[in-house]
């Protein structure tokens, strides 16, 4: 038996075709073999074969309708008798058949051998088994089936598979100059779906692969103009990168050598292409890493849940609370769970010294490390080009991807994976509200408890000490506010230390209270001030202004009324920049309309209120202490700026 359903609906017995009789039983097979192997509700199939509109006699003409097909397909079937290729289930019908009987399965078989080729960087491999799959394609899904039962969506979604592969094929073809093989099947597609960009560009640059560099341009002036008439739109951004490249003729037909019996003397054989790698970028884990029981199997959670689709996991918290720690340990937890590797993107959104990283330079970063030659990754800065080639890369595969530093929402969407499997751990001082809408699981970082912290102290500089002198070891925890970054600074002057009591450290805070002058460190990135500048400086001028006059109010915490007195602010207005400052972490709204400041960032906010005169305005540095710390002159640009002025200049 062979049954073929993409294209014209037949049915083979050896090298016999059958009748399938009329076109509603006809209908009923098509209907059945697009969801081959899988039960098909009686309601569904009612709503199929009559448009929504059945007569009252609808499910008894399916059942004499089932039957018919049933004495068709197994021509020696007692009456009564089940048989074993159509067959009742609860509600509906099946059709069951092997995968060698059904043009469908066969190609579904190929696509997925194709899939796997290409993901473990055999593009060759894959154009194969793609065109292999694609040779089964005669036309439309199910021709001689009524086109009313066609619009069904079973129906759409082969055409949808089948469109997929094609694009799949294609990517493949043009990685390894291969496109020959495929171009037969881009252009049917695009015959069968001429509104659809994305097959028209990787026909576009099909065609100029192949040489045909006059029919590229030509293909999408038809597409252009089709748009326009039918749509009233113009290009988007992937058909228009398609375009451009050939404009720019950076896609050319790849010189192939010719089959010999063996090398030509002289001659040097080609490099093979090159495979994907499998990349493995987790920075190292953190040795003293303590805690976070409840957010490590919150983390595990979403996970878990999320099995078998892309998702999205966004860790935000203020400065210096152990984001990136937090999401590093973790990530080295799971990681047996991504066999095909783990990425890690430092996106530097509020890195002091370097410009964030943008979309193109992180995919091709990323694209490096997964093994994509740089002479297939497209030279131009398009998004949509460089994204639509790392989601291909990516797909079928299980990779693990820690985007770390994140400046907004647009930074991390193109980085965002679309494979199920994939799993995208993001980090920022940011709440990225607008990343949590499309969908991400939001875990917002609080201090650790103050017995973590205490651990976490006793894991930095030795557990002996620790219990020597129980009583610093607190005082130490309460006055670095459980922050581990300003944990992390104590505990390194304390280890650096040795011969010093804790006692003698704990009063050094002491004295300090009311500064960060005691967290100040030689590098910037265990320094707090400087971690706090970082957030500060991309303040818009009227939110660092009320930041600053936040350390002036007495209380532990501020209403909006209070803070629109404390600025000369309508209160409206005060409410929308406390949520600008809660949502960039320097606030932390812990009840309704309650807005308060961790003790460290007020000692932050004190200092620039220090810094800055009555009108707001940032006087000589040398003006603002008579005796200014070797930490303060080494920030004199930042320190002293308004943020306007820190966004005019350059950048690190």
């Amino acid at each position: 038996m062979r049954f073929e359903v993409l294209g014209p609906l037949r049915v083979w017995q050896g090298e016999r075709e059958l009748d399938l009789g009329y076109p509603q039983q006809r209908a009923l097979l098509g209907l059945l073999l697009v969801q081959v192997g899988r039960p098909v509700q009686l309601s569904e199939i009612v709503d199929a074969l009559w448009a929504g509109r059945p007569p009252a006699t609808a499910r008894n003409v399916v059942r004499r309708y089932a039957g018919s097909l049933r004495r068709l397909l197994e021509p020696g079937l007692p009456p009564r008798a089940p048989g074993r290729r159509l067959l009742r289930r609860t509600g509906g019908y099946v059709l069951e058949a092997e995968t060698e009987e059904v043009d469908l399965l066969r190609f579904r078989d190929l696509t997925r051998r194709g899939k796997r080729a290409a993901v473990t960087g055999r593009p060759e491999v894959a154009v194969r088994h793609f065109a292999d799959a694609l040779s089964l394609w005669q036309g439309r899904v199910a021709m001689g089936v009524p086109a009313a039962t066609r619009e069904h969506a079973p129906f759409a979604d082969v055409e949808r598979e089948l469109a997929h592969t094609t694009q799949m094929a294609a990517d493949a073809a043009l990685l390894c100059g291969r496109t020959e093989r495929v171009l037969a099947s881009l252009r049917q597609a695009v015959e069968l779906d001429p509104l659809n960009e994305s097959l028209h560009a990787r026909l576009v640059l099909s065609l100029a692969a192949c040489g045909l560099q006059a029919e590229a341009l030509a293909a999408y002036d038809d597409v252009r103009r089709r748009l326009d008439k039918e749509l009233g739109v113009s290009p988007g951004p992937e058909l228009g990168a398609a375009h451009t490249r050939v404009l720019r003729q950076q896609v050319r037909p790849l010189d192939r050598p010719t089959r010999t019996a063996g090398p030509v003397p002289g001659t040097a054989r080609p490099d093979p292409v090159e495979p994907y790698a499998r990349p493995a970028q987790l920075p190292p884990d953190l040795t003293v890493f303590a805690g976070r029981r409840a957010e490590l199997a919150a983390l595990t959670d979403v996970a878990a849940t999320s099995a078998g689709a892309p998702a999205t996991i966004l860790i935000t918290g203020m400065a210096g609370i152990g984001k990136t720690t937090l999401a590093v340990h973790w990530a080295h937890q799971i990681a047996e769970r991504f066999p095909d590797g783990q990425l890690h993107i430092e996106l530097r959104g509020f890195d002091p010294a370097r410009p964030a990283l943008h979309p193109p330079q992180a995919l091709r970063m990323m694209l490096g490390a997964l093994g994509v030659p740089p002479d297939r990754v497209p030279e131009e800065d398009c998004v949509d080009a460089l994204g639509g080639l790392y989601r291909s890369v990516l797909a079928d595969r299980r990779i693990l991807i820690v985007l770390d530093d994140a400046a907004d929402a647009e930074q991390i969407r193109p980085l965002l994976p679309a494979s199920p499997g994939c799993l995208a751990v993001v980090t920022s001082r940011n709440a990225l509200a607008g990343l949590i809408a499309s969908g991400a699981h939001p875990l917002r970082l609080e201090p650790p408890s103050p017995a973590d912290a205490r651990c976490t102290l006793g894991l930095r500089i030795g557990p002996a000490r620790l219990a020597a002198e129980p009583e610093a070891a607190d005082e130490i925890v309460a006055r670095c506010g459980r922050l581990p970054l300003a944990l992390a600074v104590v505990a390194a002057r304390a280890a650096g230390r040795p011969d010093f009591p804790l006692s003698a450290i704990a009063a050094e805070l002491r004295a300090s209270h009311g500064s960060l002058d005691a967290f100040s460190a030689v590098d910037g990135a265990t320094d707090l001030r400087a971690a706090f500048l970082c957030s500060y400086r991309l303040l818009p001028p009227e939110s660092a202004q009320l930041f600053r006059l936040l350390s002036l109010h007495p209380g532990p915490d501020i209403a909006p009324a209070a803070a629109a007195t404390l600025a000369g602010l309508p209160a409206r207005r005060a409410r929308l920049v406390l949520g600008e400052l809660a949502d960039a972490h320097l606030v932390t709204e812990h009840l309704p309309g309650r807005y308060a400041l961790h003790d460290l960032v007020r000692d932050f906010a004190a200092e620039l209120t220090e810094a800055y005169d009555d009108a707001g305005r940032a006087p000589n540095p040398g003006q603002v202490r008579k005796s200014p710390p070797k930490e303060a002159v080494s920030l004199p640009c930042h320190f002293f700026c308004t943020p306007a002025d820190l966004r005019s200049e350059p950048s690190g």
